[in-house]
């Protein structure tokens, strides 16, 4: 019984049969050449459809989405990615066979009909009208090639693609009348290659390049007979004539395009029998889809230039332009990974640091003076799998990394950078006793100051209770002394450092303000590993701060066109004098040839860095430059929850984790690959006077508590009410009742001592 509409009459899809029918008897269609307004056959529901006149003259045509390559700095290959995989091919380079099999089986009259087969409709409603449904079509090639136009033009938008394939009269008046004018435009071999660029075959695979690849492994132009009956006959349904889950199903369709090839006089009957023995010959080729396919490590990598082009306004105005760009694809993308830096971070951390382990390590490379990402990679492979993650431990939130780590004592180097730019002498002297209370008031920025609690005054101490000052300069960055850097931020304010922090690029990896507390100069604030590597890079460039930069160029395939899109453009400043950067070369260099650093010592090549272990060792840094590149290594438990003491680590045993020792090597380990073959160049150092001599012995300053780097919770309101004290002193009592919830920290212990309020 044909079905019919509650209430009575006929159903959409008997509505559209009917309309076909009457324009076909009443002249209105005749071999695709016009068609009257749908209102003359009073077939329209008020508001439920547009006249046929009314309709736009021209058909939008998007530009059908095509996978992307993303390549290294040398042109190799890092990944592809695409919502559609999809490579666009001529139609010489489409096998005649399929060309041929395509036609049989979906409109055999493709050549001899308009825009619409009188003889196919005509059969259509004969068959419709005795099945009582719709168990035939009477779409042209053309037809369905607007259809697929539609789909195409909906992308992901499930509701979208609903509206392009519903069946409804008006979907059909505008897939009708666009089916005229695509005929008249484009010629019957550009609709058959465009319908066979655009058309869905199963298995991911959009087109016949795609299809061609994923089933059998070869190329659109190299298919058999036998290949390309098998592909034309999964178009109808790429689901039920899915070749690899159901063989039996799709050899029958197969053989049915045979006979059908046959039928026409495209193929003998005995070339169609001969076929019809063969096996389907599969050779399936997995869809490499998406940074998890990214080689040499770089999924990260490849996720950060993704990233890169969904945010930066220079790829579209809106948040929508560039996701429509970067779906559409059959984009060409030039990275700055440099393969070998890559190569050599990679194999570092695979010897250094098991996926396994309970913590990861995650480690960058910058190109000081340019900006550029050389390497970026991690212990936790990108997956889904068990130790996997998606989640990119070298980056800000925004782009696709957590909510960062504490650098610990890497910061003070951006301390002193601050005090030097200041005026501050490079020997100055503080008397840095072992345990002290932070100094007050402390100066801060808009005139404000900050006050240490007087009730329960924030201390912190030094590493071990043999660092007992006073120290200069040389010294307590070589020791990396908690109390000298304190006594330093406390001295020239903490607008200064905070400033000299932003020049350089340094901010929260969760995109909040660095706070206006003493304790930011024992890094208590948390940092991507990018950022700090490229922080470093100014440094090693003399004082020339260049933001991050990933992408070298892309071009973009449009058709057969291809354009040129611009790209982010690193932007370089000045930070700080080229005194004041070759002053802490100076400085940093000691920390590597006779400080905490030694174990990241690069031999004869000159380098520099420093070590950083925060409080509670739930992160250890080690962070680096030469003259030509800078990095960082991290290591620590991304969810801020196991201390690394006793703890084993790529297959050994540490009873404590300093930032020298584990991090340090992997610097080392990475740098020197990456460095491998490239000029050995020389910093520009400046004569530090020495202060008056001591013997106290060479203290370790990565021993015991490391660099007495005190993380952990920053107090509330940047110094308003205490946080615990890193440095094994009282813990501030607040003066006032907090609500539950609304102190906002990782909960990672040690804390920064930073108990005071603002006067």
């Amino acid at each position: 019984m044909p079905k019919k509409r509650s209430g009575g009459g006929l159903s959409p899809t008997q509505q559209a049969a009917k309309f076909l029918g009457v324009s076909v008897l009443a002249g209105a269609v005749l071999a695709g050449i016009t068609l009257p307004a749908v209102g003359a056959l009073g077939l329209a529901a008020k508001g439920s459809v547009e006249s046929f006149d009314e309709l736009p003259a021209t058909m939008k045509t998007p530009p059908l989405s095509q996978r992307t390559t993303i390549l290294d700095a040398d042109g190799g290959q890092i990944a592809t990615v695409y919502s559609r995989d999809r490579t666009v091919v001529p139609l010489k380079d489409i096998s005649p066979y399929l060309q041929k099999a395509i036609v049989a089986i979906e409109d055999s009259r493709f050549y001899q009909h308009g825009a619409v087969d009188l003889k196919g409709v005509l059969r259509a409603l004969n068959k419709n009208a005795q099945t009582g449904g719709v168990s035939e079509g009477a779409s042209t090639l053309t037809q369905q090639y607007v259809k697929n136009v539609f789909i195409e033009e909906a992308g992901d938008d499930p509701t979208k693609v609903a509206q392009a394939t519903q069946q409804t009269i008006g979907r059909k008046i505008r897939e009708l009348k666009y089916a005229i004018q695509v005929e008249e435009e484009l010629g019957k071999k550009k609709i058959l290659e465009n319908y066979l660029n655009i058309t869905f075959f199963g298995q991911q695979a959009y087109g016949v390049e795609a299809a061609a690849q994923r089933y059998f492994s070869t190329s659109a132009k190299d298919l058999s007979l036998e290949q390309a009956a098998l592909l034309a006959g999964i178009v109808q349904s790429p689901s039920r004539y899915d070749p690899v889950n159901d063989e039996a199903e799709a050899t029958k369709r197969r053989n049915t395009v045979l006979q059908r090839m046959a039928a026409v006089g495209d193929i003998s009957r005995a070339q169609a029998a001969d076929a019809m023995k063969a096996p389907l010959g599969l050779k399936v080729s997995k869809p490499k889809n998406g940074c998890i396919t990214a080689v040499k490590g770089a999924g990260f990598f490849c996720d950060y230039v993704r990233e890169v082009f969904l945010t930066d306004p220079v790829f579209g105005k809106t948040k929508e332009q560039r996701a429509k760009i970067w779906n559409q694809g059959g984009l060409t993308i030039r990275t700055t990974m440099d393969p070998q830096s890559q190569n050599a971070a990679q194999r570092s951390i695979k010897d250094h640091v098991y996926k396994s382990d309970e913590v990861a390590t995650a480690a960058s490379i910058v190109q000081p003076g340019t900006g550029k990402i050389l390497a970026m990679g991690q212990s936790r492979p990108y997956g889904f799998k068990k130790n996997e993650t998606q989640i990119n431990l070298s980056v800000d939130q925004s782009m696709g990394g957590g909510m960062g780590y504490q650098p610990g004592s890497t910061f003070k180097p951006i301390v002193a950078a601050a005090a030097i730019e200041d005026g501050m002498p490079a020997n100055k002297t503080y008397s840095s006793p072992y345990q002290m209370a932070y100094p007050s008031p402390v100066s801060a920025c808009d005139g404000k100051r900050w006050v240490n609690d007087p009730n329960a005054p924030a201390k912190l101490q030094n590493e071990n209770s043999s660092e007992v000052g006073p120290y200069d300069m040389r010294e307590a960055t070589a020791k990396s002394v908690n109390t000298y850097y304190v006594q330093m931020i406390s001295d020239i304010g903490i607008c200064p450092v905070t400033t000299m922090a932003k020049k350089m690029g340094v901010v929260r990896a969760d995109g909040d303000k660095m706070p206006q507390v003493p304790s930011i100069a024992l890094g208590t604030q948390e940092m991507s590993p990018l950022t700090m590597a490229n922080a470093y890079a100014t440094f090693a460039s003399r004082g020339m701060y260049c933001t991050p930069v990933a992408i070298e160029s892309v071009s973009r395939r449009v058709g057969d066109k291809t354009t040129s899109l611009e790209v982010p453009k690193s932007t370089c400043s000045r930070a700080m004098s080229e005194n004041t950067a070759d002053t802490i070369n100076t400085l940093l260099k000691g920390v590597v040839e006779d400080g905490t650093g030694s174990k990241a010592g690069l031999g004869s090549r000159p380098s520099a860095g420093k070590t950083g272990t925060t409080d509670e060792r739930y992160a250890a840094w080690f962070v680096g430059y030469t003259p030509n590149m800078a990095g960082a290594v991290w290591v620590g438990d991304p969810a801020h929850k196991r201390k690394m003491t006793g703890i084993t680590i790529g297959g050994r045993s540490y009873g404590k984790v300093f930032g020298g020792e584990v991090p340090g090597p992997i610097w080392r380990d990475m740098m020197s690959g990456a460095l491998e073959g490239k000029p050995v160049e020389n910093f520009n150092t400046v004569h530090i006077p020495d202060s008056k001599p001591r013997d106290r012995g060479d203290g370790d300053g990565d021993g015991g508590r490391d660099d007495g780097d005190n993380g952990g919770d920053d107090g509330f309101i940047g110094g308003l009410v205490g946080g615990n004290n890193g440095g094994g002193g009282d813990e501030p009592t607040p003066s006032f009742s907090i609500p539950e919830g609304f102190i906002r920290g990782q909960g990672n212990g040690g804390g920064n001592g930073n108990g005071g309020r603002f006067g």
